[in-house]
């Protein structure tokens, strides 16, 4: 499975990948947090680091749990390879850029807030007193939490997941069911890119949390992948059917990706996103799909026949009335593969209609 996400996220969870339970960096972090010792760790030890390191000493040695222990007894911060195979240097002073924003209280997280934010490398903080373990990476900041806790939440998660893939499921049923009866309205074509993409930002949560969790994360990592399953190339297909003829259905997935949650409630904003000549804030008006979500129904035909056929005809309701003659005079459409597709769409809008009354 591949989710959308952006590269702030890739980020982050690439640094909690590296940290995860079952990791040897985690091993040594967890027994700076038992030893009730602090540690600022910066998982990068290019010449951008080193250019803000002050003092402290060259260690340049294999990376260990147990010595990762001993040198966090030190005050400074630690410098550990970007492959995690070694520490460089230890009881570091780090001079980041002070006019770089912070919103940490703490002299240990400020710093290592402003190192992440300003070098774009990831940061490790532990807290001394309260055990508390920070991520900074992709300019922003994650908690460590307990296995059991965050496993917890990532069940929940999953269920409210299902909960929002029934109601996707039915909108697309919904749509088809309108699109084959040719009375589709930018209503439904929004409510299937708003729900597609509020299924999409929690299994994305989910998807954070199983990196975290590492090899705890077995079980979560089938569950997420059955649940969601080939959506995104479903939705992409549904934008593909409506976006305008100057876009394409990964621009508007993006676009969405970038609403806030607010935003994304929105059904004008959602429909906003296809960029069509319509006024948007109508959205019981008339549209008509170009049949390309239905064409990629029948087996063995590619996408450059579909959206060849999809062109031909302009619009599905032109293609439904077509016969296997009609799809034969299509270029690089034989008769095979045009009865295929006129089986296809017959099945496919029975089986719609049915649905629908029943």
């Amino acid at each position: 499975m591949e989710l959308r996400y952006g590269s702030a996220n890739e980020q982050m969870r690439h640094a909690l990948a590296r940290i995860a339970p079952g990791t040897p960096l985690r091993d040594g972090i967890e027994r700076v947090v038992r030893a009730k010792a602090g540690a600022l760790l910066v998982l990068d030890d290019g010449p951008d680091v080193l250019s803000i390191c002050s003092g402290g000493f060259l260690v340049d040695a294999p990376y260990s749990p147990q010595r990762l222990s001993e040198l966090a007894k030190m005050d400074g911060a630690i410098i550990i390879s970007e492959d995690g195979g070694r520490i460089a240097r230890a009881n570091v002073h780090l001079v980041p850029d002070p006019t770089v924003p912070t919103s940490e209280t703490g002299t240990r997280h400020r710093t290592a807030e402003r190192v992440a934010r300003s070098l774009a490398v990831p940061v490790v903080s532990a807290s001394e007193e309260m055990g508390v373990i920070n991520v900074y990476a992709g300019g922003g900041k994650r908690q460590l939490q307990e296995i059991g806790r965050l496993l917890e939440r990532a069940n929940q998660a999953l269920q409210t997941l299902e909960r929002y893939k029934t109601r996707l499921d039915d909108s697309i049923s919904n749509l088809t069911a309108v699109e084959v009866e040719d009375v589709a309205t930018l209503r439904d074509v929004a409510s299937v890119v708003q729900r597609g993409e509020m299924v999409h930002r929690i299994a994305d949560e989910i998807e954070t949390m199983i990196v975290e969790l590492g090899v705890d994360a077995r079980l979560l990592r089938l569950q997420l992948d059955e649940l969601y399953g080939e959506i995104d190339d479903e939705l992409e297909l549904v934008v593909a059917d409506y976006v305008a003829d100057d876009r394409t259905a990964a621009d508007t997935l993006t676009e969405m990706s970038r609403l806030t949650d607010d935003e994304v409630h929105d059904l004008r904003r959602a429909a906003a996103t296809l960029h069509r000549i319509a006024d948007v804030s109508d959205l019981s008006q008339s549209v008509a799909p170009r049949g390309l979500r239905l064409l990629h129904r029948t087996n063995r035909l590619s996408s450059d026949s579909a959206t060849a056929i999809a062109r031909h005809f302009e619009g599905l309701s032109k293609l439904q009335r077509a016969t296997v003659e009609d799809l034969e005079a299509v270029n690089g459409v034989d008769a095979t593969t045009a009865a295929e597709v006129r089986e296809t769409l017959a099945r496919v809008t029975e089986s719609a209609i049915l649905d629908q009354y029943n």
